[in-house]
């Protein structure tokens, strides 16, 4: 059994397992017996049960990554890359649910898969084509986590074989995430506008009239 046996394995066992009992009863020993796998390597791989999630999200995200060929808008892109992130949540999805059940009562937990996410959604903004870097760049990475979230909650009472509500809402937050978006380029003209007006009425405020005025006819000027 080479590594990426093991880890579907024990994946599989633990989230079967916290489908049943709920994930705070969940041990990586139980897991790991579940899957006939040895305890000392489960032991080594996965040192803490939250690893197991981390794993999860990983999976998502090198599926999402994977490069098809395929082009579009920023916005198509994103939603492809997304939508390949809930088809691996799909597989697990008995056992996701309940982690999502016990996050509100495990704010440790909760805040390690908040930042996790964070990750995961900048490497999917600047897969799709956006620039991820400085201020602006965190704001949008920040907008997509908002996405994301939204549309796990969908996601989440999607019942569907095809996943078409969670399409749905996934659309429907892109377009408000589009529209959000226009508005922060906005105010950044505006902005960029003001202070450039500002500026320029500042400098003449502070120019002598008298500068560039001769105070002695030109020597060639009759």
């Amino acid at each position: 059994m080479d590594n990426d046996q093991f880890d579907d394995a024990l994946l599989r066992a633990a989230m079967d397992r916290t489908a049943l009992s709920g994930w705070g009863r969940l041990t990586i020993v139980d897991a790991a017996r579940d899957a006939g796998i040895p305890l000392d390597e489960a032991r080594r791989r996965y040192p803490v049960k939250a690893a197991l999630l981390l794993k999860l999200g990983r999976l998502a995200d090198e599926s999402a990554l994977v490069d098809d060929g395929s082009t579009g808008t920023v916005r198509e892109k994103l939603f492809d890359l997304l939508m390949r992130r809930f088809d691996v949540l799909q597989q697990y999805r008995a056992g996701v649910r309940a982690v999502l059940r016990t996050l509100p009562f495990d704010p440790l937990l909760a805040a390690g898969l908040g930042a996790a996410t964070y990750e995961s959604m900048r490497w999917m903004a600047s897969a799709a084509g956006l620039d991820v870097t400085g201020l602006i760049g965190t704001l949008r990475v920040k907008g997509l986590v908002g996405v994301w979230t939204c549309t796990l909650r969908a996601w989440d009472c999607d019942d569907s074989e095809d996943l078409s509500s969670t399409m749905a809402a996934l659309d429907q937050a892109l377009d408000r995430a589009a529209r959000l978006g226009n508005l922060l380029e906005y105010g950044r003209r505006r902005s960029a506008t003001s202070a450039t007006a500002e500026a320029a009425t500042t400098h003449s405020s502070e120019i002598d009239p008298s500068i560039d005025l001769p105070l002695e006819p030109h020597p060639n000027y009759p």
